[in-house]
């Protein structure tokens, strides 16, 4: 049997929806996601080709691209990250707002791609959690749009409840733990 997350009778209940706070949480948030593209080299210009017409990232609730990180909830890290780069990069994921997400976009940002240099970083990854990696040199504008689904599935199954009030759930930890010593 399958679990449903979302059920409606209109005989039963009248207009009313049954559902968790988490599917409903969830759904809004997997479609709204505001991206903050970073574009630092050739991956940037595919990325700019996925709010185009042809592929029209609008589709999916992700048109708003924010350039300022308190407005963004998803960075979509496109191109070589250098050394010099690295620490802006870091500091702009800091800047923005729970709950964030990560994209790197082709070999670059992946992996440091062909770049094996003392100034190129081997991987966005290593100063920030990414959530989906798109592999590619550069990638099309349709692999941008299948990490992005990936990425509302991701978002789909999260538990968003507990995590609103986490200050509340680590005082109540906190509280456990008095009453048991």
């Amino acid at each position: 049997m399958q679990n449903k997350t979302i059920a409606y009778d209109s005989k039963v209940e009248g207009e009313v929806i049954v559902t968790q706070a988490d599917a409903v949480i969830n759904w809004i948030r997997k479609h709204s996601v505001w991206p903050m593209p970073m574009g630092l080299a050739c991956c940037a210009i595919e990325l700019m080709a996925a709010g185009g017409a042809r592929f029209d990232i609008s589709r999916f609730g992700m048109e708003v691209m924010r350039f300022s990180p308190r407005q963004a909830d998803c960075m979509i890290v496109a191109g070589t990250v250098t050394y010099k780069m690295a620490e802006v990069v870091r500091r702009i994921y800091d800047q923005m707002a729970e709950p964030k997400w990560v994209v790197a976009m082709g070999a670059c940002a992946s992996t440091g791609g062909m770049y094996r240099s003392y100034a190129t970083l081997q991987g966005v990854d290593r100063i920030i959690p990414v959530d989906v990696y798109i592999s590619g040199c550069p990638p099309r504008p349709e692999a941008l749009l299948d990490a992005m689904i990936k990425l509302q599935d991701k978002i789909g199954r999260e538990r968003s409840v507990k995590n609103l009030f986490p200050a509340q759930a680590e005082s109540a930890q906190l509280a456990g733990a008095t009453k048991e010593s």
